[in-house]
């Protein structure tokens, strides 16, 4: 098979050749553009899921699908040592000269608007060479955004911007990956502008991706965030879907599966996207013809193996202190200990069954798993259990301990 035409793409958040599996969350989508643009009531919508089931991919999907109905976009990508205020900016600012507004001076006064909502950032008596600038040329509006409180500030941001969108009949669209890591204060004033925007009927809505506690989250930080944000869980693929994602992209470059060969790489992948992905491109490689056999996907298991246990797994293993990857081997151990009737989908464990394989008081572990969970290598979906971000993360443990 030759490697040039090799169609399989597994790259960090890197869109796939078959977004397969994915139709119901982009119809959806559609749905909600369409109403918010003609001032029908709408939720904003988040995204939750495992790493590697390719949230990040459908998010840009979905950023696509708005820029395609002309609405202005912009995305960020959240970082728990940085506030919202810079990265929101930028992302506004992108949103509005998408708009492509005919009126200079409405924008002018938009992007004023959103650089005094940037420069508040800095100290109310800093010096000029200390306040970031967003890139903006036209002067910052005093007195509107920038009073320091951020949720009355994004108020006021969104409902300015919102307003330049709706002049135009369309919409403004922010998108923000790892929505999880934003800071407890800017996640509430986040929510919070929200619920203020729907109220006022402006077409204003925010799309964000995160990990399955999000929602948890979004919870702690204003109660009514429940009822804010339509919620969907991406998930690994159907054998279906997971067979259209290997078989589509072959058969654009002449090249197919036999029907062994995708029943042994849907028990290799789990149906996981990412994983797809890197077999299926590691397949093509070794298999010397078509059609793609089992026998192919066997010699390419070891080697796709190996490189997930690099750039997928060991990446995230090694951002761990030496405590802490006892605590992951632990989970890992605490799993395989567990009966059938007892393992959940996502292969959550009890914390009392960790401390239980180390030997431990459970509160002596409790710093371990708060970094665990500040690094987003853990997650808690129920009190008193945890569970890895990363799928296959505790067979990977298992094999490397």
């Amino acid at each position: 098979m030759d490697p040039i035409r090799n169609p399989y793409a597994p790259g960090a958040g890197q869109r796939p050749p078959e977004l397969a599996g994915r139709d119901e969350q982009l119809e959806n989508f559609r749905v909600v553009l369409e109403r918010v643009a003609r001032g029908r009531p709408e939720r904003s919508m988040v995204l939750t899921g495992l790493r590697g089931v390719g949230k990040t991919v459908l998010l840009n999907a979905l950023r696509s699908a708005a820029v395609r109905a002309k609405w202005g976009t912009g995305k960020l990508e959240a970082r728990p040592e940085q506030r919202l205020r810079r990265p929101l900016s930028s992302a506004l600012h992108q949103a509005v000269r998408e708009l492509g507004h005919p009126q200079s001076d409405d924008v002018d006064h938009v992007l004023g608007v959103i650089k005094s909502f940037a420069q508040r950032d800095a100290a109310p008596n800093a010096k000029l060479r200390d306040k970031w600038s967003p890139g903006i040329d036209a002067p910052a509006v005093p007195g509107r955004a920038d009073s320091g409180d951020i949720e009355i500030d994004l108020v006021e941001l969104l409902t300015d911007a919102g307003g330049l969108a709706a002049d135009l009949g369309r919409g403004v669209a922010i998108f923000i990956d790892e929505m999880q890591d934003l800071h407890p204060d800017d996640v509430s004033a986040l929510c919070a502008a929200c619920h203020e925007i729907s109220q006022a009927s402006l077409p204003v809505i925010v799309v964000g991706a995160g990990l399955p506690h999000l929602p948890a989250v979004l919870s702690a930080s204003k109660s009514y965030s429940e009822r804010l944000f339509r919620y969907a869980r991406i998930d690994r693929l159907s054998r279906d879907a997971a067979d259209a994602a290997l078989q589509r992209p072959a058969e654009d470059e002449e090249a197919s599966y036999a029907k062994d060969a995708l029943e042994a790489m849907y028990a290799a992948t789990g149906g996981y996207p990412y994983f797809i992905q890197a077999y299926g491109k590691v397949a093509w490689d070794v298999a010397p013809q078509s059609p793609i056999s089992a026998e192919d996907v066997a010699v390419a298991a070891p080697a796709a193996e190996a490189e997930l246990a690099v750039g997928f797994f060991g990446s995230r293993y090694e951002r761990a202190t030496p405590g802490e990857r006892e605590y992951l081997r632990a989970m890992a151990d605490a799993a395989s200990a567990l009966g059938p009737d007892e393992v959940d989908e996502v292969e959550s464990v009890p914390t009392s069954a960790v401390a239980e394989v180390l030997g431990r008081k459970p509160q002596s572990l409790s710093p371990a798993r708060d970094a665990l969970l500040k690094k987003g290598l853990i997650y808690s979906g129920e009190r008193g259990r945890i569970a890895f971000t990363v799928p296959h993360f505790g067979k990977y443990l298992r094999s490397v301990s």
